[in-house]
């Protein structure tokens, strides 16, 4: 399922390959999606590189969280703050 934003649907990205693979110039395509030809160069590319899984919404959730506490300094702190019963604030 697409997030609420997504101007287009996976059924109507399928839509933009098959119709650029019917012969569509791609300013044609966008123009009847109603998106940029920004938005069916990228689905397009998508497409010839992964096929239609690469149609499907990505998360976008970070691969990695360089920046998080290690979890020995997180199981102190959340010692430390039930021993002394203080939030984030008091810390």
């Amino acid at each position: 399922m697409s997030h609420r934003n997504a101007r287009t649907t996976f059924h109507g990205r399928l839509l933009m390959v098959h119709r650029y693979q019917a012969g569509w110039p791609k300013a044609h395509i966008a123009k009847a999606m109603g998106v940029s030809r920004k938005c069916v160069h990228t689905w397009i590319s998508r497409f010839e590189t992964e096929g239609e899984d690469g149609l499907h919404d990505r998360s976008s959730r970070p691969h990695t969280s360089p920046s998080r506490v290690r979890p020995s300094v997180e199981n102190q702190i959340v010692a430390w703050r039930k021993r002394h019963r203080c939030g984030p604030d008091e810390i």
